[in-house]
């Protein structure tokens, strides 16, 4: 068994469950994604999604709740989604022989992401959560990243195990099921953000932008929900600025019903702020859905890899998302060349049906998730549980 454990996860997390945990259900692996209770398992996705209780120490509890199931389970390969379980997989480890990957799709070296640490201790805690992650790598058999530069900054020891780069990407069936984006109307012009919002992601540029703009045809969808305790300040500011029928706030959707509103748009965005190692390395879900829809994409250029890949692809354009103006302008010489709205979103849609296919990433997690070339005298996690 391909055991998944996520303590910060949930049942519906889309990386997690949706691609991975999917895949390999669907090349006939057995998986069993442990988890938090929360959103429907994907089709196919053995689940045991437990609740979190509330106190305290609920992080804890559930996390020692989450080992006892995981230690009946006696799995031969453990997927680790965050550091806390990664302890846990370790453990199965040393007990049962099972081989350990960690999936490092979050930064959790960058010194502001650890909010629970005193301010002028989050650098000392940063370093010290590094070398636990060297010595937690030094015994594991695999590491997956969401991009090379993701890679390139994780603290891996001197013998590292294997790095398999596994990007948030869409499958060739859900992009060619998705309603095509109508990028190339002049009727309007919708500039778009999908998913998670907050204001390191973007919505204060989004904001300022959208008010320099002219009232028609500009607008701005912000297509999930507010996730970093900021709703009420955004919600304050678009009333403040009388952007409340320009802005348009959906709340978390259902995907498919996020994806079709997003199709309604004529750009997206992509603006997360410069400064946290975990956006400066990020390859989000965000970006790849906007190229399956044939949007063209409007990136941050401190999101480094979204940045080049935009720009590798043709799909888009680059911005310093600091600057609000330079945001405005970028959309409104956008919304004057249809056309080349038109190719930017062809480009990315034909991408998105090629090399950036989930696919592409899901045949090496598959049969083999770490480098041959790294590694040529070892048996990966995946071979050893191929069906058959």
């Amino acid at each position: 068994m391909i055991l998944f454990l996520s303590s910060a996860h949930r049942a519906d997390d889309r990386r997690v469950a949706a691609l991975a945990a999917m895949s390999l259900a669907e090349a006939g692996f057995a998986v069993l994604h442990l988890c938090v209770a929360g959103g429907p398992s994907p089709r196919g996705v053995p689940t045991l999604a437990l609740p979190q209780r509330p106190g305290p120490l609920r992080r804890v509890a559930f996390l020692a709740r989450i080992a006892a199931a995981a230690w009946r389970q006696r799995p031969r390969v453990v997927q680790a989604n965050e550091p806390d379980t990664w302890a846990v997989a370790l453990l199965l480890k040393a007990r049962f022989g099972c081989q350990v990957v960690f999936d490092a799709h979050e930064d959790y070296l960058d010194a502001r992401r650890l909010s629970g640490v005193p301010r002028t201790l989050r650098p000392l805690a940063a370093r010290a959560l590094g070398l636990i992650f060297r010595a937690f790598a030094r015994v594991s058999d695999g590491v997956l990243c969401i991009s090379a530069d993701r890679a390139a900054v994780f603290p891996l020891p001197r013998r590292a195990p294997p790095v398999l780069v596994v990007r948030n990407a869409v499958h060739r069936s859900e992009t060619l099921s998705l309603s095509r984006a109508d990028a190339a109307t002049m009727a309007r012009f919708d500039a778009v953000a999908v998913g998670a919002m907050g204001r390191e992601r973007g919505w204060t540029t989004m904001v300022e932008a959208t008010a320099s703009l002219p009232a028609a045809p500009f607008r701005c969808a912000i297509i999930g929900p507010v996730t970093d305790g900021s709703e009420a300040m955004l919600r304050a500011e678009i009333a403040r600025r009388g952007l409340g029928g320009r802005i348009v706030l959906t709340g978390r959707l259902a995907r498919g019903d996020a994806l079709t509103m997003a199709a309604r748009g004529q750009a997206a965005l992509v603006l997360f702020a410069a400064g946290a190692r975990n956006h400066d390395t990020a390859l989000p879900h965000k970006l790849f859905e906007a190229m399956a829809l044939g949007l063209p994409v409007v990136v941050a250029q401190a999101v480094r890899p979204a940045a080049a890949l935009v720009c590798e692809v043709g799909s888009g354009v680059t911005v310093d998302a600091a600057q609000p103006g330079a945001v405005s302008e970028v959309l409104q010489s956008l919304y004057f060349r249809p056309l080349d709205r038109l190719v930017m979103g062809e480009l990315g849609r034909r991408a998105s049906l090629g090399k950036l296919a989930w696919e592409e990433d899901a045949a090496g997690l598959i049969p083999n998730p770490i480098d041959q070339n790294r590694c040529a005298q070892s048996r990966s996690p995946m071979d050893m549980m191929r069906p058959g």
